[in-house]
């Protein structure tokens, strides 16, 4: 009876080994295109994949491009300029107020002349009679008028502190407008190649996409052939409703990063654009360029330093207190009973005047002491925030140094793992046609292709932000 059983089925695998070339020549023709236009699409991947309206003209947007745009539309990066440009007129303000400073002072007096008698008499011609005399003695007669020109000047140690200390704000804010633009261009850099990111794994989804369903053709078409199980049909479909959602979720993930970036570049953030790199990454500088270059044009480093030396002058400033103002003062022009070059009996009412005053502190409650107290804290205070700015950027320099090297080493490593899983899922698709693998194994296969193609291109993104975040550091972009 076994005998018997083996000759039944032995016609049938032989019927089956006849007509396997002719469906393995039809499935090969069938599912090679596809995989060569997965490939095609790969190699694209330098570009965005999201074409504009019919109509509406794509800008091309390189980092540089983007990093223009973003200078002209951030708010926050337009007040650090503006700061920057008050800071340098308050450094101008400062140098003014130890220059002479000229007012031409025009004044009417009217005081109630003495026993309710009225006159107008000219007070510096000792004519003035009993009855035409002020009633207030501080004034000089009943009708004054005052048409002076008065150049006035104040000297003091606190006037020129002003002056070095508005110096030193303008180099803070010059240093801190440097930290905001490469706050900007470190965002700009993210979401710019967050956005190339998304678009390279959208042509990732589109080829898993397109080889899933061509997979599960091919199950079909095995099993119409007798030559594979309804279950690879069923595992093919699974497998192919996966990459459809994932499709999905990328094409999403696509509009989202491009709005984001649209936001910063553009008016309109729907505005259509297409984002360029170059297809060989930068190199990497050495340790020893990136080192000098970073300890050179350090903007966080200067911020510290000069917000120390602003620190220092408030000390000085406040201890100027302690120490005599001398004020001088010069007057040229009228005050006299008539608004009149010459006044009465002849004599001339123009004249001038001068002054000099100096004031001497002596006593204030403490206020002085306790000012420069105040100041002396901040001066520690400041101090501290640049022993740690130091700390920090030595840090900084040999993290982002050591991810830009790990990543450079790594980007190699993963496209020859991408190359490699394409291979490996050819060969396994092979084997299945021929019926030497299991429909596992091509799924294995395809999982493990989308998942070196897509760490290839967070590797490439990696690298590529890592060596942008150094070069912000040395302000080399």
């Amino acid at each position: 009876m076994i005998n018997r059983l083996e000759a039944d089925r032995r016609p049938k695998r032989d019927r089956s080994n006849k007509n396997r070339p002719l469906i393995v020549a039809t499935l090969l023709l069938f599912h090679v295109p596809v995989l060569l236009r997965g490939q095609e699409t790969v190699a694209e991947s330098t570009q965005s994949p999201t074409a504009a309206p019919e109509g509406i003209v794509s800008v091309h947007i390189t980092l540089d491009e983007a990093i223009l745009r973003a200078r002209n539309n951030e708010p926050a990066f337009a007040a650090a300029v503006a700061a920057s440009r008050v800071s340098s007129l308050d450094r101008s303000i400062a140098r003014a107020t130890l220059l002479p400073n000229v007012t031409y002072h025009n004044q009417f007096i009217y005081t109630q002349a003495a026993n309710g008698a009225t006159g107008s008499n000219n007070a510096s011609t000792n004519s003035l009679s009993i009855g035409s005399a002020p009633r207030f003695i501080a004034n000089n007669a009943v009708h004054e008028y005052t048409s002076q020109g008065i150049i006035s000047e104040t000297v003091g140690l606190q006037q020129v502190t002003a002056v070095s200390r508005a110096a030193a704000a303008a180099a803070v804010a010059s240093a801190e407008l440097e930290i905001a633009r490469r706050g900007l261009v470190s965002a700009v850099v993210g979401l710019f190649y967050s956005s190339l990111a998304a678009d390279r794994k959208l042509i990732v989804a589109q080829r898993s996409s397109q080889e899933a369903s061509s997979f599960t053709a091919l199950t079909e078409l095995r099993e119409s052939a007798r030559e594979a199980a309804h279950a690879d049909v069923v595992k093919a479909q699974l497998q192919q409703q996966q990459r459809v959602r994932d499709l999905a979720d990328a094409a999403l993930q696509v509009q989202k990063t491009r709005l984001e970036l649209g936001v910063l570049l553009f008016p309109n953030p729907l505005s259509p654009f297409t984002l360029t790199v170059s297809p060989v990454p930068a190199p990497l500088a050495s340790w020893t360029e990136v080192e000098t270059a970073a300890t050179r044009s350090n903007p966080e480093l200067q911020s510290a330093m000069s917000s120390l030396r602003v620190s220092n002058l408030d000390v000085s400033s406040a201890r100027a207190a302690y120490l005599p103002d001398l004020g001088l003062n010069l007057a040229y022009g009228i005050d006299a009973a008539q608004f009149a070059v010459n006044g009465r009996d002849g004599v001339r009412n123009l004249g001038y005047s001068a002054t000099a005053t100096l004031d001497i502190p002596v006593w204030d409650w403490l206020s002085t002491q306790h000012r420069v107290r105040q100041a002396q804290i901040l001066r520690d205070a400041a101090k501290t925030t640049l022993t740690a700015t130091q700390r920090r950027l030595t840090a900084q320099l040999d993290e982002f140094y050591a991810e830009a090297s790990v990543a450079r080493d790594q980007l190699q490593s993963l496209q020859v793992s991408a190359q490699t899983a394409r291979e490996s899922l050819q060969l396994t698709r092979l084997r299945y046609t021929a019926g030497e693998a299991t429909v596992l194994e091509v799924v294995d296969a395809q999982n493990s292709l989308t998942n070196a193609e897509l760490a290839r291109e967070d590797g490439t993104v990696r690298y590529e932000t890592a060596l942008a975040n150094l070069q912000i550091l040395t302000g080399t972009i």
